[in-house]
Parts: structure tokens; C-alpha cells; sequence
């Protein structure tokens, strides 16, 4: 435990002139951001004080990040559109949110109740950056395939069919990962390692 967490949870960022007062919205959810701090360390994240918030990371990349607001308290992950969300419980925190996705609570009964699913979203985002996977903006750029991904379609048509019934976020995990090696043969390795899981349905971290 970070003690500047400790500090934020007593007085808030700081970032305005509630901080240290009752009004402070830290003191909404004390009880629910003590439990998603926990969750956070118990999954080998480094709590770390970012922004004025606490922000826990995997070998120096931001991962999540936790926050109060007025209406509700959230778990956010910075590369959570990438992340498979099958269950459906993650929110873009704005309209035009581009990148990140979050958790939203209102009380602990939610987090305890889904707290299995928790730590699920936070192993996958760990996974990704142990990948060392980038998000690019599909509005800035669309989805591009490595030549030798497209060259082992057009050799299996089935491979074609299954990798276009994925749904998105995982069709662009896997370009993302495919088209980072420089190396050709790398990209074929990357390619013969996950052919099974596309011919399966299965997504990049399944």
C-alpha cells in the first residue's frame, strides 16, 4: 500500500477547494474505494498516486485507475476498449471516449457481486501489457492486417470466415499483436501460435 493512497482517501486529490472537507466526493464512497484498492493490490498491481488519484501499474504502465465522483465512484482502465467486456459491464466514461472503458459503483453489494469478473478485466488488461499490445484509434485508423495474416487466409478460407465472426475489439487485439514484430517471421509465429484460438472463436486473451 502506497501511503499517498492512504492520504487521498482521507483528504482527497486536492484538486479543489472540498479537499479535506466532508463535501470532499472521496467521502461518497469510502467503503466501495477501499474495496477496489484491494482488489487492485490483490492482483499484483503498484498503487501509485497519478493525477491526484490513485493509479495502479505493471512494470511502469498504467493499467487503471480509481476515482470519486459526485454520482458514483469507478475502476477505469486505460486500454479498456481493448479489453473483451463479454459481459457487458464496462461504460465508455464520456461519449467520445476513444480509449479508455470503466467500472461504475454506486455501493460494495455491486462489487462484491462481481468482484470474480473484477479481477478477471484486470488480469486481461496485465496480459495486455505484458503483450506489449497499443491501442490505435479506429477513427484515426483503420484496421490494418499484417500481409502474412492476409496471405494465411486467403491460404485457408475457414481461417478468413472464423477471424471475420469475431467481434471487433478481439479482430483488432489480434491485428494490433500480428503487426507489432518487424520481422516477418515473427509476425508468422505470432500468426501459428493463435491460429487454433481464431479457428475456435476465442479472442486474443482467451
Amino acid at each position: 500500500m502506497n501511503p499517498a493512497i492512504d492520504n487521498y482517501l482521507a483528504e482527497g486529490c486536492g484538486r479543489c477547494s472540498l479537499g479535506g472537507t466532508p463535501q470532499c466526493k472521496v467521502h461518497f464512497w469510502p467503503v466501495p474505494l477501499k474495496a477496489l484498492r484491494a482488489i487492485a493490490l490483490s492482483c499484483g498491481l503498484v498503487e501509485e498516486l497519478k493525477w491526484g488519484v490513485p493509479c495502479y501499474t505493471f512494470q511502469g504502465k498504467n493499467v487503471a485507475i480509481v476515482a470519486a465522483f459526485k454520482h458514483y465512484c469507478s475502476l477505469s482502465f486505460f486500454k479498456g476498449a481493448l479489453l473483451q467486456d463479454e459481459e457487458g459491464l464496462l461504460e465508455k466514461p464520456g461519449e467520445n471516449s476513444k480509449e479508455s472503458r470503466q467500472f461504475k459503483f454506486t455501493d460494495i453489494q455491486r462489487i462484491n457481486a462481481i468482484e470474480p469478473s473484477i479481477r478477471a478485466y484486470i488480469f486481461e488488461a496485465i496480459e495486455l501489457e505484458k503483450a506489449g499490445v497499443k491501442f490505435v484509434s479506429s477513427a484515426k485508423k483503420p484496421l490494418e492486417l499484417p500481409q502474412e495474416f492476409i496471405d494465411r487466409m486467403d491460404q485457408f478460407p475457414a481461417l478468413k470466415a472464423a477471424f471475420e465472426s469475431l467481434t471487433p475489439g478481439r479482430q483488432r487485439a489480434y491485428a494490433l499483436y500480428f503487426s507489432q514484430p518487424k520481422q516477418a517471421k515473427t509476425r508468422e509465429g505470432r500468426i501459428d501460435r493463435y491460429f487454433e484460438k481464431i479457428m475456435q472463436g476465442k479472442g486474443f486473451m482467451d
